[in-house]
């Protein structure tokens, strides 16, 4: 027999690690739908109660070290680790997330779904928001007081209240654009759908072309942000101005 050959592997662009929140069930079929040719994914769960509030957002921090144990452990080909949450980045705080995830993987590059965000909203020029969340009032103060302090203004912010991921998920596409709508004022630079458990990546082109201005959503900043953290710079239809021009 000959020497066994090598090569890159089956991912040779780069390879993508994701924590979600335990009960997620939309995040690996809209990451993986999003993912160029030659870039992997992998995932890991982050134990979260059920329900959805400030209380179970912040008890996450406890199962970051945790999850991250669990995120292909053996592999050393991960080049960017990210932790998808939009709600447990600014509960928990951001700069905290980080730092246990640059601890758990010092050869990776570390970022939150936040960290996408707003390199998104900075990347299409967007200081004056209309914000759709899934969520409540009390976790929407948190998230309006993360955007103030970055220098955003937040002209409309309204949730819907869901309990949890499982009934955030059943939103129908058709509703999140209607609501996103409503959400929206003349004087917003963007408008930007918050939480990775909607389907806002099925209707950012449709409010893009009806709204004549950016949508964010969660899970696409996401992407966008990891891919250009590991130097992939595709450029894509399908997922509004984000992808598309930037």
């Amino acid at each position: 027999m000959n020497p066994v050959r090598y090569d890159a592997g089956p991912y040779p662009r780069a390879r993508l690690a994701f924590l979600c929140v335990a009960n997620a069930g939309l995040t690996e079929g809209e990451m993986h739908a999003m993912t160029p040719e030659g870039v992997g994914l992998s995932f890991a769960r982050v134990p979260m109660a059920t329900a959805c509030t400030v209380q179970s957002l912040a008890g996450m921090e406890d199962g970051l070290l945790q999850a991250l144990g669990g995120l292909a452990p053996g592999r050393r080909d991960i080049d960017v680790v990210c932790y998808n949450c939009t709600a447990g980045s600014f509960v928990i705080g951001n700069d905290k997330v980080r730092a246990l995830l640059a601890q758990a993987r010092p050869g990776a590059a570390v970022a939150t779904l936040l960290d996408g965000v707003t390199q998104a909203l900075a990347a299409v020029g967007a200081r004056r928001l209309a914000v759709a969340t899934a969520y409540d009032d009390a976790v929407n103060q948190l998230e309006r007081a993360y955007f103030e302090s970055i220098g955003h203004e937040v002209v409309s912010l309204q949730g819907l209240a869901l309990p949890d991921d499982e009934t955030m998920n059943r939103v129908s596409p058709d509703y999140l654009y209607e609501f996103a709508c409503a959400v929206d004022r003349p004087d917003a630079d963007a408008v930007f759908i918050s939480c990775g458990a909607l389907r806002s990546t099925a209707v950012i082109e449709r409010l893009e072309d009806r709204l004549g201005k950016p949508v964010i959503g969660s899970n696409q900043a996401s992407m966008w942000h990891c891919l250009r953290l590991a130097g992939i710079h595709d450029r894509m239809d399908g997922y509004g101005r984000l992808f598309r021009e930037h």
